[in-house]
């Protein structure tokens, strides 16, 4: 008989102890109660400690979140990046208060912490090229050696900006090709940013006959700065000898005008000294050869 007790499932404990009396039925109560106000005397606090913990740390983690996003608007930092960088802190942030809340029942977060890294490590091997480009990014967008509407070199391109998204800096050639460099090949390199002071020199060389008088030359291209108001009368426009050769004499002209006129300048320089020159009778250079003959 005390074989066949023993082998009864515990779910029938109730039918035993009715079967036994009341009093072993109230001693068997009274034992699981004890058990339980136990169990709860030793883990309440940390339950209720945890979920505490729980729910502060994630209205932590949400006001930080909050708060750099903020500081990345005063930042004026690219308003498609702002949501990814907030996101990614507060999932970082989230994780690790539920680390520690583990951590508070006695599981072991080791293994937590050493899987996660080793997540971590195997998508950024498998996204090496594309997190370089990233980071690149989140450093042009924060730091911005260049705006949108600059005319900038880089790379091996020429082109003013049209977009400077999170992977991307999109350029328009001066040809009106568009031009898709990865932001990783953008900062492994220097940046010239050719507008990005407000001002430029519109540097040119201009050729003249040899024999010409310089005073009479500077004269002349001083005319046609003057007539056009995109130049600008401060600085100064250079108009320097850059050399003498044989039959040719070179002049310097460089006169400043707004990064935005750079072209217009450059151009109208290069169709209106020519006719200035044709109105004052300066001559072009010729070819010119000395020629000593012996007896």
């Amino acid at each position: 008989m005390l074989l066949v007790q023993k082998r009864i499932n515990e779910c029938d404990l109730f039918f035993i102890c009715r079967l036994k009396g009341i009093n072993n039925y109230t001693s068997f109560m009274e034992h699981y109660y004890n058990q339980f106000s136990t169990l709860a005397v030793a883990y309440l606090p940390k339950v209720l400690l945890a979920l505490l913990t729980l729910i502060i740390g994630f209205w932590v983690a949400n006001v930080i979140s909050r708060l750099a996003a903020k500081a990345l608007n005063r930042n004026k930092v690219d308003v498609t990046i702002i949501p990814f960088l907030t996101s990614i802190i507060s999932v970082l942030l989230k994780v690790m208060v539920l680390i520690s809340v583990a951590g508070m029942f006695g599981v072991e977060t080791t293994s937590f912490v050493a899987l996660i890294g080793a997540g971590g490590l195997a998508v950024g091997l498998a996204l090496q090229g594309s997190l370089a480009h990233f980071a690149s990014g989140v450093l042009l967008l924060t730091f911005r050696p260049y705006k949108i509407g600059d005319l900038i070199s880089v790379a091996g391109f020429t082109g003013e900006v049209e977009a400077i998204q999170v992977f991307n800096t999109v350029l328009k050639t001066l040809d009106n090709k568009r031009i898709i460099v990865p932001n990783g090949a953008v900062t492994s390199g220097p940046i010239t940013n050719i507008s990005g002071q407000g001002t430029i020199r519109v540097d040119m060389i201009f050729a003249v006959a040899g024999d010409e008088d310089i005073d009479n030359v500077r004269a002349s291209v001083q005319r046609v700065v003057d007539s056009n108001p995109k130049i600008l009368k401060s600085p100064a426009a250079d108009i320097l000898v850059n050399s003498h050769e044989v039959g040719i004499m070179k002049f310097d002209v460089r006169p400043w005008c707004d990064s935005a006129h750079y072209w217009d300048v450059y151009s109208f320089m290069q169709e209106n000294i020519k006719k200035q020159f044709d109105k004052d009778g300066i001559r072009a250079p010729k070819p010119a050869m000395d020629v000593v003959v012996t007896k």
